[in-house]
């Protein structure tokens, strides 16, 4: 998609271009494909919606047996900040109990959603959670969490593209850019 393509004007700008993204899935495929080596077929545990794309790419670059599992979390609904509530939509399909569990995630913000897994995969007796996330925003953590892999640090920004979107919208861009404030000005008053 060229970056003069219709989509692109509701941006304010572009943060992480696709060619660095590709770069960063990249090199965290092998950490993770070293970090697992030798162990039982870890569960990558994609939090869907906006960490399909993502997730896709990077499981890609992972040269060992894993297995993968979906759930849909909800804190935000179609706002730009988070409710600080967490619910569980859909849920694994399979037990995770003495399995390592990395939950693969679009961006951590508040830290809530991720707190609140953590906590319910440790209740299912997990042998171990690992957080990977494309993108961290630390500036807006309201828990303590420590993420163990990201890809890019970013601003306090409203972000959008690679599968993060706004009200459904945007998940297409093939880059991560900042959504412009005119999009959900409205929103906000």
């Amino acid at each position: 998609m060229d970056t003069n393509a219709v989509i692109y004007q509701d941006l304010e700008r572009i943060l992480v271009k696709r060619e660095d993204i590709a770069k960063a899935v990249k090199e965290l495929g092998q950490k993770l494909t070293e970090k697992f080596r030798g162990e039982d077929a870890p569960v990558f545990v994609c939090i869907l919606k906006g960490a399909s794309v993502f997730f896709t790419d990077l499981i890609r670059e992972i040269d060992l047996p894993l297995t993968t599992d979906f759930m849909v979390v909800s804190s935000y609904g179609s706002s730009t900040k988070s409710t600080g509530v967490v619910k569980i939509v859909k849920d694994l399909d399979k037990p995770v109990e003495g399995k390592h569990v990395v939950i693969v995630e679009d961006i951590v913000d508040s830290g809530m959603t991720l707190h609140y897994l953590k906590k319910v995969f440790a209740n299912r007796e997990a042998a171990s959670v690992s957080i990977v996330t494309l993108l961290d925003k630390p500036a807006r953590r309201r828990v303590d969490l420590t993420v163990d892999y990201s890809c890019f640090n970013i601003p306090d920004a409203f972000v959008v593209g690679y599968g993060l979107d706004y009200d459904e919208k945007y998940r297409n861009l093939p880059d991560i850019g900042v959504l412009h404030p005119r999009i959900y000005s409205a929103e906000e008053k």
